[in-house]
């Protein structure tokens, strides 16, 4: 079990914050272009979801899984987007997500007066208190993947 990355978007589609923990493959593209294609890629799949649903989407697109990953995706009302590639055996960081965004996020970004919303997020206590966080999941491992 593992966390590969985390992207942190804001409704524009700009990339905010990005880290990674166990990622084994580069994408073989810049930092940049890899963001635009996932923000490109998340866009598409939540269009999709809500015009093909047959249910009312209350709470929209969560995650998706490929052969060797799962994404996990969070939105705030605000229209922040929070990205968590896994390995498969987790199913569900909805809870992960969601305490990353309040308990952190808020916290350490959007109370502190020193950092601009909408800009990149240049806050080392947020780094850090992220990276303990991620490392303490159950379902963290670096030796995984």
């Amino acid at each position: 079990m593992t966390v590969h990355n985390l992207y942190i978007f804001d409704r524009n589609g700009n990339c905010l914050f990005y880290n990674e923990w166990n990622r084994k493959k580069q994408a073989g593209i810049s930092k940049d272009e890899e963001f635009k294609l996932m923000y490109g890629m998340l866009f598409s799949i939540r269009s999709f979801v809500s015009k093909m649903s047959p249910l009312d989407m209350k709470e929209g697109f969560l995650s998706f899984q490929t052969s060797k990953y799962r994404l996990h995706y969070y939105e705030t009302p605000s229209g922040l987007k929070f990205v968590l590639n896994t390995d498969l055996s987790v199913s569900n960081a909805r809870d992960t997500l969601q305490h990353i965004y309040s308990n952190l996020y808020v916290e350490h970004i959007v109370k502190n007066p020193v950092c601009v919303l909408g800009h990149g997020l240049d806050s080392e206590l947020f780094s850090s208190r992220l990276d303990a966080f991620i490392r303490a999941l159950p379902y963290y491992s670096p030796r995984a993947a």
